[in-house]
């Protein structure tokens, strides 16, 4: 599925949620998280050829492949968190959206803990040998 189908699913659920909301408010909330849903499962498929890439840098460059699927769980709770915040926004819930902002980064933060070790270890390990 290209970026034209992405777009494509993007445009007929706003069309969709706009014409909804004159009649029934409550469904157009309904088909947006619809639409959203459908958008992220499409590109997790894209996305899943390209994951077997990141195992490989692994294996060639020597890093721990757990601190790649630590990297890669960091970036996806990014764009997961930004984008339900922007749903949330989209609904005048803008103070929600802010609190889950500030949880993804706090998650992120814990989930940066091992990486940090693994840096600070490199680094104990390079000033021995100086």
């Amino acid at each position: 599925m290209g970026i034209f189908q992405l777009v494509g699913i993007a445009f007929v659920t706003a069309v969709a949620a706009i014409l909804l909301k004159e009649t029934r408010p409550e469904l157009a909330f309904a088909v947006t998280i619809a639409g959203s849903i459908i958008l992220l499962l499409f590109t997790f498929e894209l996305f899943k050829g390209s994951i077997a890439i990141f195992g490989e840098i692994a294996t060639a460059t020597g890093i721990d492949s757990s601190l790649v699927k630590i990297l890669l769980k960091m970036v996806g709770i990014g764009y997961l968190v930004e984008f339900s915040a922007g749903i949330l926004s989209d609904f005048g819930q803008n103070s929600l959206a802010d609190k889950l902002v500030f949880c993804g980064k706090i998650l992120i933060l814990v989930l940066a803990i091992p990486i940090l070790e693994s840096v600070l270890r490199l680094i104990v390990s390079l000033l021995e040998l100086l």
